[in-house]
């Protein structure tokens, strides 16, 4: 149902009660405080860890494996915008599309990004626990997984504040080591501290090696770099910047990491010297080592402790917090148990919190050693999650509101859910195995609540268009 009014005087407050729900989560977040968070859940310094790997699959052109990643993900940024502006609700896709095509629908696109979303810590600790090792030889791997888990949840459970403040001093540590990187690149590059590296446009854009199925793996390579910026729209019920301010901080955040991962991995092209790729032993620390031949030892253990950091206690936590909006939203529409969406004294969902933190915990120690298993899998929920999104863009401006924007509302989402199903199409084996048997598990739960006579109806009207809701707050004939 549809109720004519304006929502220019609109509070956040009377947009959340037009869906049937109280405010709940602390309002503390600006659209900037949005943008941060963002950044911080995909990672300014992401192309470090993962340079050596993505320079053997791309011949060397880094610099335009992101640059094909920004192009390929702000059709999904976008489709994320227009959303996060019509529903300004905590869950993400689950709100989005519960609400978009239907409930049903929404509990098999939250279930899906659940996947992705319950992972994505466990697999940010056990990264910084091989990491630790490297630092601190013989030390053993799950002891500073669960070190890692412990700060993250003390943090996430001290509230919205707490986390925004760590979230601006890692942003802060980690872009002043970008403009460390840029000053040594720079002068290594021109006082000719290493034989054969040279600033050229070749990383970018190399006529003679791009090819089409060069091309398509990159695309791969980078929709899965830029996965996080989506983690903002879990924040939506937090901002104090209007029901715009999500949408707005996604796409910005978007754009921002790829121009930092653009300038750092061309750099580091160039400092590798036109070499072919890197060898075996070489690619897992390929970025650190050239850290060190443009600059000294010290500097590269420098970059590799900030690196841990940032993955380890920033990334995670934001991932952490992401994760546990998106279980309190579930549980609030009874998809799933209620005791999550318990709200502390601070108002933070802390059973939710805490729950992520005892599977990333129980995960940690069977999935140590097993990247590549676990990546395969969270990239299989996000990107079945983002599929369900385009299609809601599509049913619920076009097919619902009747919108006449064919660009925003078709366009866009079309191409989007193309370049979306391309890259799962083409996942490796274990992400489509893992990512069905989750899907089935899923069912399972599914039939179970409709058989217990628990209904997948969202609270309020899956049509109320915030737009139109009257400035009163008040819900007309619902």
């Amino acid at each position: 149902m549809t109720i004519a009014g304006d929502s220019s005087e609109l509070s956040p407050q009377q947009q959340l009660e037009a869906y049937g729900y109280k405010q709940e989560l602390k309002r503390t977040l600006s659209t900037a405080d949005l943008l941060i968070y963002g950044l911080i859940f995909m990672v300014p310094i992401a192309p470090w860890a993962i340079f050596g790997v993505v320079y053997n699959a791309a011949g060397g052109m880094v610099p335009l494996v992101y640059l094909i990643g920004l192009i390929a993900m702000i059709f999904t940024a976008l489709a994320y915008q227009q959303m996060a502006k019509a529903i300004p609700l905590a869950g993400s896709v689950f709100s989005y599309v519960g609400r978009g095509i239907h409930p049903n629908a929404g509990f098999f696109a939250g279930w899906a990004i659940l996947l992705d979303y319950l992972l994505v810590p466990t697999l940010l600790y056990v990264f910084a626990a091989e990491s630790m090792v490297g630092i601190f030889p013989g030390s053993p791997r799950w002891v500073w997984a669960l070190i890692f888990v412990a700060i993250n949840t003390a943090i996430n459970l001290m509230g919205a504040s707490s986390m925004k403040l760590m979230n601006r001093v890692f942003l802060a540590i980690e872009l002043v080591f970008v403009v460390i990187f840029i000053v040594i690149a720079i002068t290594a590059l021109s006082g000719g501290t290493i034989p054969g590296a040279v600033f050229s446009t070749e990383p970018l854009w190399d006529a003679s090696r791009v090819t089409g199925p060069l091309i398509a793996s990159a695309l791969s390579i980078a929709v899965l770099s830029f996965l996080g910026f989506d983690g903002i729209a879990t924040l939506s019920e937090e901002a104090s910047g209007g029901r715009k301010s999500a949408g707005r901080a996604m796409v910005l955040a978007l754009c921002i990491v790829a121009f930092l991962f653009i300038v750092q991995t061309w750099l580091a092209s160039a400092l590798a010297g036109g070499r072919e790729s890197f060898s075996d032993d070489q690619v897992g620390n390929a970025f650190f080592t050239i850290v060190e031949a443009a600059s000294n030892s010290g500097w590269m253990t420098a970059f590799f402790a900030v690196n841990v950091l940032a993955v380890g206690i920033a990334n995670a936590m934001a991932a952490q917090a992401a994760t546990s909006r998106l279980l309190f939203s579930m549980s609030r529409d009874r998809q799933l148990p209620e005791f999550l969406h318990h709200l502390n004294h601070r108002q933070v969902p802390q059973n939710a919190i805490i729950v992520v933190s005892v599977v990333s915990a129980i995960l940690v120690l069977f999935f140590v050693g097993q990247i590549d298993l676990i990546s395969s899998l969270v990239n299989f929920g996000a990107l079945f999650g983002f599929m369900l999104l385009h299609l809601a863009v599509i049913v619920h401006y076009i097919g619902r509101r009747k919108s006449r924007n064919f660009l925003l509302h078709l366009v866009v989402p079309i191409i989007g859910f193309l370049i979306i199903g391309y890259v799962l199409l083409n996942a490796n084996i274990d992400a489509k195995v893992g990512g069905i048997a989750w899907l089935i598990v899923g069912a399972a739960v599914f039939a179970y609540y409709r058989k217990t006579g628990r209904k997948t109806d969202l609270s309020g009207e899956g049509d109320v268009n915030v737009d139109e809701v009257p400035a009163t707050g008040e819900r007309g004939g619902l």
